[in-house]
């Protein structure tokens, strides 16, 4: 087991091992007055930048708290081994040619499984990464320039990638980043590890993750248990898709249920909250930095024209936010400040009338704040700096901030294009607890993603999810008959049957299940398109012509009562991601699967309450509900068979591989469900 990442990421000694990349590390940690002692280690060099070098890791005074190690890969092994033996607390792996580099070098993954076995339980960063900097303490292991500055309490970002960091760490938006950390190729220490360990700095107020993969699923709950816990929220960029396992070609589950849908649902199970682009995760983190998840998705938005007002809009269609409607002690006070001419609504254009009216514009901002949103938005574009007057941008800049102050409500200032917000301006806005937001957008983002967190926290915490461990074996489909058979006993409906092995047989099987029947053909995957199945058969001569039309592609035959007209056709299925497990899927069923996008994840186990609500996302929840006046479907029958089907894949979560149950019929209210479909694969030793 890796032992703790705080020396590494908060050093009091720093160790640096190689040429210019160890010289940089040296420069940027006296520029940013780290107090702490740094020991250059180099074969020939006396002193480095007025530092005493050492010869070698066993010179050293100490065992240093962390080390940037800026050498060649072989060397970087040999220097972590001895590293590791004197018991420091870890170290940065900057070399490249490891494992991101086994198409073109032969012993790529061989050199970091060297490395890993060379680190022992001291923590590794890398390799092929960057480092970290924590501008808490002014520790920097990182050789190369950045736009940071000495800050006294933050937000943490991580991320993979050395080069996208070193892009956000030149953002001009506000954003106070108090760690900024990469992990190159995770060999041994993942984004998940380090997140878990900023996250209680209690000088970190919210976490940001830019992940093109998922390292660790068990760390992930562990970071998201510690954000609810703690109380600082987690955001992630999620980019890529998570490598395929072996996914299914004889069923629709596959399809429905892309890896990077899987990882929405693992998220949204999590409570950390997803965002789509870079900028949204920094103005994202702005908002979670001054004021955490936020209570509600309700928002109210001000701007003193209809165009933004209408781009507010327009932009909150697309978005889990509500311009709920003003109430109506707001209207008075804003009427008399506003007067007769503007149109009291949210979002309000409150025109010009107010402009550069400092006293009316405190009122009307506040007004508005006492409304009870979630977060009061004012749109506000500054002219440019270098050849306008912006006093009168000021004057409603201060007039958000004492509405703000007077109020207590959470509030922001947006521009509409991300170039007309001074970097001075924003800085100050967040000193005074006022976010500023670059880009409407990005500002709805933030808030719909904060939204989610709030809610998220209010529920009960997830319980841990299932392991992933996987039985070894082939796999192997069952038999429908064989599959229902197995469902039945967790409590899933399916209709009665019979097998038969001959037409004839199959006719007799008919008459003593009574008609009308449905007969299928036994060993057949895709049996529509095989002609391998019949329905509403009402006779015996019936069932025994069809059994010989398909008695060519069938194996036996499969003979079952016919279920009654249904209320809609739903799918459940699921299948195996290869970081979250087994994931239950639902969706429109029968001939609708292929037509109509309308599905929702699950992950496992699943509470009646997520049940409830995945159920409740589907278009065809309308069908359910009864649309234009046609009867209801059985809900709660349909809610407690997607119960069963979940109990019956936790008990069996080790050796399923694949599960396919389309359709199942949901009837009318009162009369249930019932699964007249199902395909079974699992792992057998």
């Amino acid at each position: 087991m890796v032992k703790s990442l705080d020396r590494l990421t908060r050093p009091k000694t720093i160790a640096v091992f190689g040429g210019k990349e160890a010289r940089r590390v040296i420069e940027q940690c006296d520029k940013m007055g780290f107090s702490g002692e740094i020991w250059p280690v180099h074969p020939k060099n006396d002193e480095i930048l007025g530092r005493k070098c050492y010869r070698s890791v066993a010179d050293l005074p100490a065992a240093p708290d962390a080390a940037f190690v800026g050498v060649n890969r072989q060397l970087t092994i040999e220097i972590i081994r001895e590293l590791s033996a004197r018991e420091a607390g870890g170290a940065v792996c900057y070399a490249s040619g490891f494992r991101e580099a086994a198409r073109e070098l032969a012993d790529g993954d061989e050199l970091q499984r060297a490395l890993v076995e060379a680190a022992g339980d001291m923590p590794i960063l890398g390799p092929n990464c960057y480092g970290f900097i924590n501008m808490l303490d002014g520790a920097l292991l990182w050789p190369d320039q950045h736009g940071m500055s000495r800050i006294e309490r933050g937000v943490a970002v991580l991320t993979q990638s050395s080069n996208i960091a070193c892009n956000i760490s030149m953002q001009s938006r506000g954003l106070p980043l108090a760690y900024l950390m990469t992990a190159g190729n995770q060999a041994q220490t993942g984004l998940a590890e380090l997140a878990c360990t900023v996250i209680q700095d209690p000088r970190v107020t919210a976490v940001g993750l830019h992940v093109e993969g998922f390292d660790n699923l068990e760390t992930l709950e562990r970071l998201a248990g510690l954000s609810r816990e703690l109380k600082k929220a987690v955001a992630m960029l999620k980019v890529g898709r998570s490598e395929a396992a072996r996914l299914a070609t004889v069923s629709h589950t596959a399809s429905l249920a892309g890896n990077d849908r899987v990882s929405s649902t693992l998220l949204e199970r999590l409570g950390i909250g997803r965002v789509e682009t870079l900028p949204e995760l920094l103005e994202t983190l702005k908002l979670l930095h001054l004021y955490g998840p936020l209570d509600s998705a309700d928002i109210s938005s001000m701007s003193c024209s209809g165009g933004e007002a209408s781009l507010m809009a327009d932009a909150g269609v697309r978005r889990k936010i509500s311009y709920r409607p003003l109430l109506d002690e707001q209207l008075k006070p804003l009427r008399e400040t506003l007067g007769q001419m503007v149109t009291l609504a949210n979002p309000l254009d409150y025109h010009t009338f107010v402009w550069g009216n400092g006293e009316k514009q405190t009122a009307a901002f506040t007004a508005m704040m006492q409304g009870g949103y979630a977060l009061n938005l004012v749109v506000l574009d500054f002219p440019r700096l270098d050849r306008c007057d912006a006093t009168d941008w000021l004057t409603t800049v201060n007039s958000v901030v004492a509405a703000h102050a007077a109020t207590g409500a959470n509030a922001g200032i947006v521009a509409s294009m991300a170039e007309n917000l001074p970097e001075a301006v924003a800085e100050q806005l967040m000193r005074d607890g006022v976010v500023p937001f670059y880009g409407i957008e990005e500002a709805l983002a933030a808030a719909e993603t904060a939204a989610f967190i709030g809610k998220a926290w209010k529920k009960p915490a997830p319980t841990p999810m299932l392991k992933r461990a996987v039985k070894a074996g082939d796999v192997v489909t069952l038999d429908e008959n064989e599959a229902k058979r197995e469902l039945s006993a967790f409590g899933l409906p399916v209709p009665e049957g019979l097998v038969a092995m001959s037409p004839e047989a199959a006719g007799a099987a008919a008459e003593r299940l009574g008609f009308p029947v449905a007969l299928k053909g036994r060993g057949v995957a895709h049996k529509t398109e095989a002609g391998a199945v019949k329905l509403d058969l009402r006779n015996v001569e019936e069932v025994v012509v069809a059994a010989h039309a398909m008695a060519g592609v069938a194996n036996g035959y499969l003979v079952e009562k016919m279920a009654g007209k249904p209320v809609a056709e739903i799918i459940i299925g699921a299948m195996r991601d290869p970081v979250a497990g087994l994931v239950l899927t639902l969706g429109a069923g029968g001939v609708l699967v292929e037509l109509v996008d309308d599905s929702a994840l699950i992950t496992l186990p699943a509470s009646p309450e997520t049940i409830s609500e995945a159920l409740s996302r589907l278009k065809v929840k309308k069908l359910l509900d009864g649309y234009r006046g046609a009867p209801k479907g059985d809900i709660p029958a349909l809610e407690r068979a997607v119960a069963s089907v979940a109990a019956w894949l936790v008990a069996n979560a080790v050796d399923i591989e694949e599960l396919d149950i389309n359709p199942v019929m949901v009837l009318p209210e009162g009369e249930g469900v019932v699964a007249v479909d199902a395909l079974i694969r699992r792992r057998i030793p």
